[in-house]
């Protein structure tokens, strides 16, 4: 035991010496890597290897608990109701809004779980080797405006565990400036809930099924105990499902429209990256079992929300759809009790949506674009640094309402990226990739010398472009957006359906021909000094014919890598 620790303090030591010059920071290449000679890839990057590739059906299950059970789909109602729609049509959006996000959910997916490829390199296939970074970056940006607002909302929740064991936490003198935006109680929530996130975000995510079926277990029971709690004081589920039609007519139908692309667009990070988890499936099938999945859990936490809510407005004589601000109400030995579970939960959520939705899609679009310096473990603690200390979350929450339409807003880009991922691979690609060539600047997915794909780029503008009048009028309220409003109004569903079909047709009559293949390739042959050497990407090189358990696969030796800093 003692010379084991000796051992590790030493190598902590020769690492951090290490570290002190540029060249410390430098990632193995992997040997087996498809890369350029003169590029650079590493072990995030690659092609998952198959001790990697431990998610199953269930592990997807696990992974949608842990994405869509959050604080905002529990509050999803909230904002249909609000606009003057009904329980009725919030059901429906959910449901069909749900059921739309799981078609480049299935598409997408396929794709890392067939090629078990990062969403960043799969881009390639269909963008082009540059114009693929742009797509990236626009991901990395979403990215991290989210994780900050998760981990606002979750020291919320922290506030809640901590009040409920301490009450007087609350009354905390406030010693930090109010331009600051944020008291000193709530600084002290927001370091302890960072804090208590950061080593699980550093977590492995092929290691990660256990902590998504904890999360599911966790919040489902505490879910299903505030409806029980909430009918109970209330005596029924309240009126809420009395309530009249606010909006009539062509409005009621716009709204109807608006809302389910907004339940649409709400997953639509999830929609375009959802490679980066796919890749860890054994089986590719796995993948249509979010068909089911995300409706689901979404229909039963709206309801959850529209009950417990209702039921508030009979106890405490207002309609509060925040189930923080609903714990917060609950005083006494046994109310506090309640509310440490519910914040406890909640917190569990936050964190498990981090995971599954913001810190690791942002991990893998940084590794690809520094992978000499970058590996997921490295992206995950720079983005939440990023997100957590340097954007100041607490003032995007409370800022103004213009800035929260633009992140809404920003769905607007991500449809035509998860829609051309989606094409390409499926109706232009008919699910024959190239794989090495994806890690090659020169290969066939270059397109031409500038490495991009006209044809996405077309897709991209005919996608976007109409929408921007109206997301300019919801970011400020004084510009006139004109009949565009009406597009914007279904901002996902346009965005999507044209970008896919436009890149289709161009695809379909202006073929780029170098980029046909009759069937998909996941090994490339070299000939070295007149041998012939296979790399499938997953093992040392090995001469051509040589069985496979004469080959040495030193991608299995990688336990010390997955805590590499």
């Amino acid at each position: 035991m003692a010379e084991a620790v000796r051992y590790r303090v030493n190598a902590l030591k020769e690492g951090a010496i290490a570290k002190t010059k540029p060249g410390g920071w430098i990632i193995p290449k992997e040997k087996s890597s498809f890369g350029d000679e003169d590029a650079w890839t590493n072990l995030d990057t690659d092609v998952t290897p198959l001790e990697r590739r431990t998610w199953t059906a269930w592990t997807m299950g696990g992974y949608w608990f842990s994405d869509a059970l959050n604080a905002q789909s529990w509050e999803a109602p909230a904002a249909i109701i609000a606009v003057g729609l009904t329980w009725r049509e919030s059901v429906y959006c959910i449901i069909f809004g749900s059921l739309v996000c799981t078609i480049p959910l299935v598409l997408n997916g396929h794709i890392g779980a067939k090629l078990h490829v990062p969403f960043p390199v799969a881009l390639r296939s269909g963008f082009g080797w540059y114009f693929s970074r742009f797509a990236v970056v626009v991901r990395m940006i979403t990215a991290l405006f989210w994780h900050a607002i998760q981990t606002y909302t979750g020291s919320t929740a922290m506030t809640q565990m901590i009040r409920a064991i301490w009450p007087s936490y609350l009354d905390i003198p406030n010693h930090i400036p109010e331009a600051v935006g944020i008291t000193t109680q709530q600084m002290v929530s927001h370091f302890l809930f960072w804090s208590l996130q950061f080593p699980i975000l550093l977590t492995p995510p092929h290691k990660l099924q256990w902590f998504f079926i904890f999360k599911a277990v966790v919040v489902t029971i505490t879910c299903v105990g505030v409806v029980i709690a909430m009918t109970g004081k209330a005596g029924g589920t309240g009126d809420i499902w009395n309530q009249e039609y606010k909006v009539h007519g062509a409005m009621r139908s716009w709204l109807i429209l608006s809302s389910m692309s907004s339940i649409t667009g709400g997953w639509a990070t999830m929609a375009t990256n959802i490679p980066d988890f796919t890749r860890y499936l054994k089986d590719p099938k796995a993948v249509y079992y979010q068909v089911a999945f995300l409706p689901l859990i979404q229909l039963v936490l709206g309801l959850f929300g529209i009950i417990s809510c209702s039921a508030a407005k009979v106890v405490y004589g207002e309609y509060i759809w925040d189930p923080l601000k609903l714990a917060s109400m609950w005083n006494g030995p046994g109310g506090r009790a309640g509310a440490f579970f519910v914040g406890f939960a909640w917190v569990v959520a936050q964190i498990g949506t981090n995971l599954s939705a913001n810190v690791i899609s942002f991990a893998n679009d940084l590794t690809s674009l520094f992978p000499k310096y970058i590996n997921i473990r490295r992206g995950v603690i720079i983005g939440t640094i990023i997100a957590s200390w340097i954007m100041v979350p607490w003032k995007i929450i409370h800022s103004a309402a213009s800035l929260l339409n633009f992140m809404g807003g920003l769905g607007t880009f991500l449809a035509p990226i998860a829609a051309i991922l989606g094409a390409d691979y499926w109706v232009t690609k008919k699910k024959h990739i190239d794989v090495p060539a994806l890690y090659r600047r020169r290969g066939r997915y270059s397109y031409n010398k500038f490495g991009t794909n006209w044809r996405a780029v077309v897709a991209f503008l005919v996608s976007v472009v109409p929408n921007i009048p109206g997301m300019a009028a919801q970011v400020n309220p004084k510009i006139s957006a004109g009949g565009a409003q009406y597009i914007y109004d279904m901002f996902y569903l346009y965005g999507f359906t044209s970008a896919f079909v436009v890149y289709c047709l161009l695809s379909h009559f202006f073929p780029a021909q170098e980029t046909l293949i009759s069937e998909s390739i996941f090994e490339e042959v070299e000939i070295i000094g007149g041998v012939e050497y296979r790399n499938d990407g997953l093992s040392t090189p090995v001469e051509v014919g040589t069985p496979p358990s004469e080959s040495t696969d030193e991608k299995a030796v990688m336990k010390a890598g997955d805590n590499n800093v």
